[in-house]
Formats: structure tokens, C-alpha cells, sequence
């Protein structure tokens, strides 16, 4: 599974005008499964983005995670992240198929939720707007 974890202070998505989902402070996560993800992905990713550093301490310093600072998560998939960029035009062939990336979307949303965060989520496979306001900024890609 790839994600990307943007550090929030805020963030909602939204579906045909309508709100469905929304977080004050903690992480937006775009997560897309890629073909190959076996059934422990989603618990690895939720147990990792879990524990990593990255909300300031009272010095300033990245030293807390998201249980730390008491956070929650907006989870949203995205699958635009399996892009191949070989050519000009993106090719989306190493992303799971939409049955299973939906599956697995919906375990690592759950995922989160058995790791204790609150999560609000997107719906797998709308035309979403997504709005955040990312805080430092911090943004960063991970693999599992």
C-alpha cells in the first residue's frame, strides 16, 4: 500500500457538494492499494503512520505521534498514486483492482480505528473535493 500523510490542523472531503468527512487536527492520508498487498497491509500502514514523529513538541521539534497529540485521521483513497510516469500520459496498471482496492481501503480505514484514532473517511471511488490545511507544512510518502 502507498500513502501520503499530510499533518492537518484541518481537512474535509466532500462528495457532490456535500461534506461527508471531516477532521480538525492530526493527518489527511490519501492510501492507494497496489497489486501484490497481502490482507496484512492495511494493519502494517495504520500500525506505522501510528507511531511516526511528526507533530511538534513544545520545543518545536518533531518528536510526537498521532496518539500522542490525541489526532485523527481523515482517510481517503486515491489510487492516482500507483502512477507510472514513464510517458506523458499516467498509467494506473499497479494499482489493485477496484474490488480490491476497496477492500483494502476499507480495512486500513478500520485499521486506523482498531489503533484507537478517530477516522473520518472518504467514498472509495467518487469524484471528491478535498480541503486541508496542512500545518508546517509536513507531507510525506510512505510504502508498506
Amino acid at each position: 500500500m502507498r500513502a501520503v500523510l499530510q499533518r492537518v490542523s484541518r481537512a474535509s472531503v466532500a462528495v457532490e457538494g456535500r461534506v461527508i468527512g471531516e477532521i480538525g487536527a492530526g493527518l489527511m492520508i490519501l492510501v492507494c492499494a497496489m497489486q501484490g498487498d497481502g490482507d496484512d497491509a492495511p494493519a502494517r500502514l495504520a500500525a506505522k503512520i501510528g507511531k511516526l514523529r511528526i507533530f511538534k513538541d513544545a520545543e518545536g521539534k518533531m518528536n510526537l505521534s498521532l496518539r500522542d497529540v490525541g489526532g485523527a485521521a481523515l482517510v481517503v483513497s486515491q489510487f492516482t498514486l500507483a502512477a507510472d510516469l514513464r510517458g506523458n500520459r499516467p498509467g494506473f496498471s499497479t494499482a489493485a483492482p477496484p474490488a480490491e482496492g476497496r477492500r483494502l481501503y476499507e480495512a486500513f480505514a478500520q485499521a486506523m480505528r482498531d489503533e484507537g484514532f478517530p477516522v473520518a473517511t472518504g467514498e472509495f471511488g467518487a469524484d471528491m473535493a478535498v480541503s486541508l490545511v496542512n500545518d508546517g507544512p509536513v507531507t510525506i510518502w510512505m510504502e508498506i
